[in-house]
């Protein structure tokens, strides 16, 4: 906290010293390292700090302090008393409050060639100083961007604090590279969905760099930004993955990656079901999506490729739609299941009697409307009663399932994980139905 004092007479507490700290223009060392061995460093930043606000909070057009400049600091540390004796030329001794003469200090400076001035100083070791009227100048500026960004979405987004200050960092605090990222992300949310379109060529058609909505670069952080809030609004907020955002919107970005893996799954066109299973890219997916015939039917959906294979080995062409999501559903799987879902299937889900089979499961149940596949309380304790059961032990946090409230606490008495090839032939019953 400072005091200003109106009293000249306190100009100095003794002789004005050259020693210590303002060398002479001729002194060895680049200006900036002289000023950071006079004034930079950890240990004097408390110090820097105090005397930038007295800047910020100055009036505009006038010096900070009383009188022609004159402030006084309280409660001072002994070496930053014993610096500010220094930067003023007055003999050392110890006190805790010192009145400084501002301009004084700039003298001194200039005379070393260090500075035009302490604030000068001061903003060559940590960067600008914004007077209280210029903050809320550019505040003003900022939130008239943010109100007048070129999409909706996207001002939607930046009403968020947090959001328009990742826009001012992407930006580096300049509000024109921030207007102009503005105006490329909304050009790059208009062309959306994009039809199965590859990121790159997207960003090539939009922004002319194929390389602009790559992960990282600004753009393409503001768009996924918007994306991602887009998803949370429709209850999808734990969709994280930047595959499984752009794919949402028909962008692939590595199409070839993780296939999703199904058996029997019904479209015109298609040869009859042949038991075998079929691997389905994010690339054809996007670019060629089937009309998928499965309006009112169950669709059957596991956790692991191993139960589809034993699937395929025990019923072969007999069996009912089944889709793997192979572990936890990236963005092929996503977009297959969100397709099957909008055709009008009933999504039915089982998993491994574990906390990752809870955690897919309910993910599945909130955003695709599935429902649970001898996957409840009854059914694992009923598994478990079978000593032939392969079982191993539960590991990690504890998930409550959404669909059984008394699952998770079956399974943490338990102890005991059950992987869902162990229950296979449960589920066949209604895989050969």
């Amino acid at each position: 906290m400072t005091t200003p004092e109106q009293r000249p007479q306190d100009r100095a507490d003794g002789p004005a010293r050259p020693p210590g700290g303002i060398e002479s223009p001729g002194d060895a060392g680049s200006t900036q390292e002289r000023l950071r061995a006079l004034l930079g460093g950890a240990e004097l930043a408390p110090l820097r700090q105090r005397l930038r606000r007295l800047y910020a909070q100055a009036e505009p057009g006038s010096a900070p302090g009383s009188g022609p400049g004159l402030v006084r600091l309280a409660g001072l540390a002994a070496h930053e008393a014993e610096r500010l004796q220094s930067l003023s030329g007055r003999a050392p001794r110890r006190s805790a409050s010192m009145q400084i003469d501002l301009a004084a200090i700039d003298e001194r400076l200039r005379a070393a060639g260090l500075a035009a001035g302490l604030r000068q100083a001061l903003e060559a070791l940590d960067g600008p100083i914004a007077t209280r009227h210029e903050r809320e100048a550019a505040a003003a500026a900022w939130a008239a961007l943010a109100q007048a960004a070129p999409h909706a979405a996207l001002r939607s987004l930046l009403a968020e604090p947090r959001a328009l200050g990742l826009l001012k960092r992407l930006a580096g605090g300049d509000i024109s590279l921030a207007a102009a990222l503005c105006e490329h992300t909304a050009i790059v949310l208009l062309a959306l969905p994009a039809g199965g379109a590859p990121r790159a060529r997207l960003a090539a058609q939009c922004l002319g760099d194929a390389h602009a909505l790559d992960d990282g670069r600004p753009v393409a952080t503001l768009v996924l930004a918007a994306l991602r809030r887009q998803a949370a609004a429709d209850d999808d907020a734990d969709i994280e993955s930047t595959r499984s955002l752009w794919a949402r919107q028909g962008v692939g970005v590595n199409e070839l990656a993780r296939p999703a893996l199904t058996l029997n799954l019904p479209w015109p066109g298609a040869a009859a079901s042949t038991g075998e299973p079929q691997y389905w890219s994010l690339r054809r997916l996007l670019r060629r999506p089937p009309a998928w015939a499965v309006a009112g039917r169950e669709v059957f959906v596991c956790e692991n490729p191993n139960l589809l294979a034993l699937a395929a080995d025990a019923c072969g062409a007999r069996c009912a739609p089944l889709v793997c999501t192979d572990g936890m559903p990236a963005a092929a799987q996503r977009s297959l299941l969100q397709q099957l879902r909008a055709a009008g299937a009933h999504l039915r889900y089982h998993g491994d009697f574990d906390w990752p089979g809870i955690a897919i499961g309910n993910q599945l149940m909130r955003q695709l409307g599935a429902a649970a596949w001898r996957f409840g309380s009854d059914d694992y304790r009923a598994a478990l009663a079978d000593p032939a059961r392969e079982r191993a032990t539960l590991q990690g946090e504890p998930v409550a399932a959404a669909w059984d409230a008394a699952l998770a606490p079956a399974m943490a008495a338990a102890g005991c994980a059950l992987p869902e090839e162990a229950v296979f032939e449960t589920l066949r019953a209604d895989l050969e139905r």
